[in-house]
């Protein structure tokens, strides 16, 4: 279904009966509403499960670049509102696992719980982004594809027959869009309101993850008081692709730990 923000259609499919438990999902850079697909059978019967693509990914409305983590977060603020949801757990990886964090601080009625997957208050410097955003311009993305392949997968998973599909969404996302969500990341530092966050948090890390290493990771969720941190081994940025039962399992117990199913 596409709903509307500020005049942007945003793409999100929503699966599960309308009165149960919600867990909504926002994904990385570069990646669809698909990047769940993987662990969408090891989750429990009898949840809602909201997905969407971000703008500029998939078939989401892709406006002209930059875009800002503020419209990112309201993005996702407009997605929970048509969605209906209230104290929902969001699961955010990488920029999803930053719209997280900025959605739970403006809007804690939606959020009870936070999944903070392969993320961090801040990702990277703007000097880095500019170089990316300028590779991107300079080569496309399929220039730019091995690079981040070699960030984002495990070195066991870019050996296997799984890796062409992952690139391929890669590299169809439009030019625009990954710029803008580029500019988005480069722009944000959430350090000082997330470590303001008193909710249920979960974070996750994956051992060879070369976008946000773990140690990264580990420090943002470090400013929630009470968190829980978990590493997965032999995986990289998007944990859920490599690891799709392991990844579904902490989700699970985390569920089932905050009292949410």
């Amino acid at each position: 279904m596409k709903i509307q923000n500020n005049g942007i259609d945003l793409h999100m499919q929503v699966d599960g009966p309308d009165d149960a438990p919600a867990v909504v999902f926002s994904n990385s850079l570069g990646t669809t509403l698909h990047l769940w697909d993987p662990i969408l059978p090891y989750l429990p019967e009898g949840l809602r499960i909201i997905r969407y693509d971000m703008r500029g990914h998939g078939v989401s409305d892709v406006p002209e670049p930059p875009y800002t983590m503020g419209q990112l977060v309201s993005d996702a603020e407009a997605v929970c509102d048509a969605a209906g949801v209230r104290d929902a757990m969001f699961v955010g990886l990488s920029v999803g696992g930053m719209i997280a964090q900025g959605l739970a601080v403006k809007r804690p009625d939606l959020i009870r719980a936070l999944v903070l997957s392969n993320t961090a208050a801040k990702i990277g410097n703007p000097a880095l982004w500019d170089d990316r955003i300028n590779a991107v311009k300079t080569h496309g993305l399929a220039g730019i594809a091995d690079a981040v392949l070699e960030r984002w997968f495990g070195s066991d998973f870019r050996a296997s027959s799984a890796l062409p599909h992952w690139r391929q969404m890669l590299i169809d996302t439009p030019q625009a869009g990954y710029i803008g969500v580029c500019a988005a990341i480069a722009g944000t530092d959430f350090y000082t309101p997330t470590s303001g966050l008193r909710i249920p948090t979960l974070g996750i890390a994956g051992s060879e993850d070369g976008s946000t290493p773990p140690d990264l990771v580990r420090e943002t969720v470090d400013l929630i008081p009470g968190s829980q941190f978990t590493l997965m081994r032999r995986a990289g940025h998007l944990p859920c692709v490599e690891d799709p039962q392991a990844f579904a399992a902490l989700l699970n117990r985390f569920l089932t730990d905050t009292g949410h199913v």
